[in-house]
This record gives structure tokens, C-alpha cells and sequence, in this order.
């Protein structure tokens, strides 16, 4: 069991065992096909790190106890390139981590995933790709989110998950995402995210840009529960990164409350 900054029964009360393993079987098939389509193994820096399977931090910093599951009106497709899947500095898990609806898919050019594309066409759903309006071809593709016109249908999130010059790669040779409508995201958020230099100040990394478009489909709460998150993911991780035990800061104690008061007796 990874250490904790708090007691290890308490760890024990807040997150069981088959829970980690479940998750531990899920991250193990998504690695396995990762291993198929890359001859070399993934080395960087922190790689040779003892990790928590479930979270990826450093055991010693395990966010686990701290996920808390809520639900949105809106969900998250997350389109994720084969070289962002490593990093655990990636963001976009976090998203699934408090919405248990959220899919991720693996991106290849040459091989579109199946499910994804069966997706695309159930009419339950009305997606958005999520993707700045900069440039001249996407404008006529632009569409504002307006919740009264979508009816009975979900509205859905296509998050493309990686550097923006992967996810402008995604965008462009991706045929299948071609008649989506895009969706830009505006905002007046300040990136927390620290643990990379964006390429823009206007950037935010996967997890804010999910936080923002939650306040915009108008599902305060899942923000609310996603930014204290985000907040104890990047403390941990800093944390890490000085070998120091992280402590129970404000966030934390903040989802461990929601947690007791949101959970059915």
C-alpha cells in the first residue's frame, strides 16, 4: 500500500484494495497495447520512480485517497496521443478519476479506434471537438454551446490529449473528426498547471480545460470537485519532485469532506 498523509488505516477506509487492483487490471491492458505499437521503452525523467499503479505518483506521494467520483450532464472524450499516455504528468486521467463516464482512446493516424467511431455516429450523443478558432479553415466549423437546442442528446467533450503540436496533428489528420463541430474555449482561467511550460499563456493542460468547459455546460459542482483535484495532484507532484511527504493541505481535507458528506449510507 503507498504511503499516505494520512494514517494508513484511514488510507485503507477511503480506498479498498479490489478498488486498486481493478484499476491496477485496467491501466495494465492500456500499457500492454501501448508496449504493441512503440519498440522502445518509454524512458524519462522520474521513470525509474516506485509508482503507485493506480495514480502514477511516486508512492510516497499517492493521491488515491483523495479521488472523489461525481457526476456532469456533460461527458469527456479523450482522444490521447500514444506518447502522452506515459507521461505522469499527464492530466487527463484525473478527469476519469472524478467522472467514471469519461472514455479515453488512443490515437494512431492509420488507425482510427473502433469504438470511438461507433460513437461518433449514436445519435444519444452530440459531441464538440475542443480546438482553438485561429485559423481560417476551422472558422466556418465553430459553433457556441447552446444547451437548449441539444434536446434529449449528451453533450460531449473531444478532448485532443497532448503537446499542441500533437493535438494540432490529431485535429488535422483525423478524417473521421472532420464534421464535428468545434468548439473553442475562451476563458479567463489561471493556469495552476505547473509541472510543464505551456506554449501559450492562454493553454491550459487537459484537467483545466475539462474544469472550464464543466462551468460552461453549467456543472459547477463536477468543476468544483475536478479543481481541488487538480490542486492535490500538482501539490503531491511538487512534493515529489522534493522528496518531501506531502501534507494535508486545504484541498485535500476539502475532498475528504465532500467525500463524507456526499456518500449514501
Amino acid at each position: 500500500m503507498c504511503d499516505s498523509a494520512i494514517p494508513s488505516q484511514e488510507f485503507d477506509q477511503k480506498l479498498s484494495s479490489a478498488e486498486h487492483q481493478i484499476r491496477a487490471i485496467a491501466l495494465a491492458d492500456q500499457e500492454a497495447k501501448r508496449a504493441q505499437a512503440h519498440s522502445r521503452p518509454f524512458l524519462a525523467r522520474g521513470s525509474a520512480a516506485i509508482r503507485c499503479s493506480a495514480c502514477r505518483l511516486p508512492a510516497a506521494q499517492c493521491i488515491c485517497a483523495y479521488r472523489v467520483e461525481t457526476q456532469s450532464y456533460a461527458q469527456f472524450w479523450v482522444i490521447m496521443h500514444p506518447e502522452e499516455a506515459y507521461k505522469p504528468t499527464n492530466t487527463a486521467r484525473l478527469i476519469g478519476d472524478v467522472l467514471p463516464d469519461t472514455r479515453y482512446f488512443g490515437w494512431y493516424r492509420t488507425a482510427p479506434d473502433a469504438e470511438l467511431l461507433a460513437l461518433l455516429q449514436d445519435p444519444r450523443y452530440q459531441p464538440f471537438i475542443i480546438f482553438p478558432d485561429d485559423q481560417e479553415d476551422v472558422k466556418p466549423r465553430v459553433r457556441e454551446l447552446d444547451l437548449n437546442t441539444l434536446g434529449e442528446r449528451i453533450p460531449v467533450f473531444i478532448l485532443l490529449d497532448g503537446t499542441w503540436r500533437q493535438a494540432r496533428r490529431i485535429f488535422r489528420k483525423s478524417p473521421y473528426l472532420a464534421d464535428i463541430p468545434v468548439l473553442p474555449l475562451h476563458h479567463e482561467m489561471k493556469i495552476r498547471y505547473a509541472l510543464r511550460k505551456p506554449a501559450s499563456e492562454a493553454h491550459l493542460c487537459t484537467a483545466e480545460a475539462a474544469m472550464s468547459l464543466l462551468m460552461l455546460s453549467g456543472d459547477h459542482q463536477a468543476s468544483e470537485v475536478l479543481s481541488h483535484y487538480f490542486d492535490v495532484f500538482n501539490l503531491h507532484y511538487a512534493a515529489a519532485r522534493r522528496h518531501q511527504a506531502p501534507g494535508l493541505a486545504a484541498p485535500m481535507r476539502w475532498l475528504l469532506d465532500y467525500r463524507q458528506n456526499n456518500t449514501s449510507t
